[in-house]
């Protein structure tokens, strides 16, 4: 047998209950359960493992810390995802595992439509009107966000919000603040809270949004459902001249390490922008040519029977 399971770092001691770290006697509930659910018993377990039956009882008992490697054998022998194994909440329930195996494998479109149609089921009670008057603009910073969401929000004689100034509101300090005293779940927690404000309080209104929303996708998903979405595109290199441009020479420092950076957060990011209603790429327009065209787009969405 390989027993590769790890006695590497030890749990802080305020973390034990009883002698026992929470986590990982949440871990070994999880592999009895699942384990029980495969009908195996813990020696057949073990033997698929690859590991030890005594290291296995200790999994289970919330004693073993096993390193990585043995949780993947062990997900492996109980023939589900290491995601599964260490907690993730879409295996909480039989239907929440009778939706996944529905949605699993599907093509990006496909769960496009399955997002969509559930949303609109969940939201059916309570559908928002006010949707469709309510653009936001999403997208990495210096794509033009706060400029053209101004110039829009005047032409269509509307309020502008700029969700970064509501978040500091919210907070009763600056973003930089937040992160640097609270982290940045308590950013996310003020993030979607200004939001719900936004949208509580208005329904003809333009909103420029941080460029990390789509990092939270309980506040994204509001966004969607409450918003008109546009994706302000703009190729890597106008970013970054834009956001110099903006007096923030900061990431002109190590140019060539902060623009592959930036370009790795816009492939991250990417997907989840995708998801907007519409996207405008502004890349070698004019900020004239720019605000035209979205002009253009925001009026003729507008104008769509509801």
């Amino acid at each position: 047998m390989n027993d590769r399971v790890a006695a590497t770092l030890e749990p802080p001691a305020e973390a034990h209950a009883g002698g026992r770290h929470a986590l990982l006697v949440a871990l070994g509930e999880r592999v009895r359960t699942l384990r029980a659910r495969r009908g195996l018993t813990r020696k057949a377990a073990a033997h698929a493992a690859d590991v030890s039956e005594r290291h296995f009882a200790n999994l289970e008992y919330g004693i073993g810390n096993a390193s990585i490697l043995v949780l993947q054998q062990v997900a492996t022998a109980l023939q589900c995802p290491l995601a599964e194994l260490v907690g993730d909440v879409t295996t909480s329930s039989p239907e929440w595992l009778l939706i996944r195996e529905l949605l699993e494998h599907r093509s990006e479109d496909a769960l496009r439509r399955a997002r969509i149609a559930l949303t609109e089921l969940l939201n059916s009670a309570t559908a928002d009107s006010g949707r469709r008057s309510r653009i936001a603009l999403v997208g990495l910073r210096g794509a033009g966000k706060s400029t053209l969401g101004q110039m829009l929000a005047d032409d269509l004689d509307v309020p502008f919000i700029e969700l970064s100034r509501e978040i500091e509101k919210v907070a009763g300090c600056s973003i930089r603040e937040i992160h640097d005293l609270y982290g940045s779940a308590a950013y996310r927690r003020y993030e979607r809270r200004a939001l719900e404000e936004a949208v509580q309080i208005h329904t003809d209104v333009v909103i420029a949004t941080p460029g990390g929303i789509v990092s939270d996708p309980a506040t994204f998903n509001e966004l969607l459902a409450h918003c008109t979405t546009i994706w302000l595109q703009a190729a890597p290199e106008e970013h970054m001249q834009r956001v110099a441009a903006q007096g923030d020479t900061r990431p002109m420092a190590a140019s060539r390490e902060a623009m592959e950076d930036l370009k790795h957060i816009l492939a991250g990011r990417a997907a989840f922008y995708s998801k907007a209603d519409r996207r405008f790429d502004t890349s070698g327009m004019t900020l004239e040519q720019s605000f035209g065209a979205l002009r253009t787009m925001v009026r003729e969405l507008l104008s769509q029977p509801a």
